[in-house]
This record gives C-alpha cells, sequence and structure tokens, in this order.
C-alpha cells in the first residue's frame, strides 16, 4: 500500500510520505476543533437548534460545510509550514477540479 501511494503521488523518500501524513494528521484535527469556535464567532450554538427537528442533525451537517473551508486552508498553511506546499497546492487543485471547481484554475490565454 505504501509503495501505491508513493507511486501515485510521485514521492521517493518514506520520510517525505511520513511528512505528508503529519500533515494530513495535523489540518483534520486543527479543523474540525476550528468549526465549533468559528460557529460560535456567527452565532451559532447547538442549542438553538433544540427545538427544531433534526436539529442536532442539521447542526452537524452546518459543522461539516464549515470544516470543509478551514480545511482547505489550513492544508495550504499547514503544507507550507512543513515544505510540502507544492505537493499539496497539486492535490488541492486536483481536490477542487474533482468538485466541479475547474474555473478557479483556468489559464489566462494572453
Amino acid at each position: 500500500m505504501i509503495k501505491r501511494l508513493k507511486k501515485k503521488w510521485g514521492i521517493n523518500s518514506n520520510a517525505q510520505l511520513a511528512v505528508i501524513f503529519i500533515v494530513f494528521a495535523i489540518t483534520g484535527s486543527a479543523s474540525a476543533k476550528m468549526a465549533t469556535p468559528f460557529l460560535e464567532f456567527i452565532c451559532v450554538q447547538p442549542s438553538d437548534f433544540v427545538e427544531v427537528p433534526l436539529g442536532m442533525v442539521i447542526y452537524t451537517l452546518l459543522r461539516i460545510l464549515v470544516i470543509f473551508p478551514i480545511y482547505q486552508v489550513l492544508l495550504i498553511v499547514v503544507a507550507t509550514i512543513f515544505f510540502q506546499f507544492k505537493f499539496f497546492w497539486e492535490f488541492e487543485k486536483k481536490i477542487l477540479k474533482r468538485m466541479g471547481l475547474k474555473f478557479l484554475f483556468k489559464k489566462n490565454k494572453d
């Protein structure tokens, strides 16, 4: 499995692979941690959804929607700190293109 990942991502070193895994771990944990304070900052509390049918489901979905953009930004920031900007920038572009956001990365034809 490790060999497949290294080949797929174009990585030669186990050390770089370890750093990439560390970046993913830090980013995932940090974005999940930051979602609740962000929602509180914009005045959205779990208690706001208590009387709403399926309120906690709606709150959880909202929290997941907030985590996604936080994760995307943090991924690039943490990757830069670990000197992996190039790898993660290409990774980010690939993910966003698959989500239908190709227009963000169109090259200008001058």
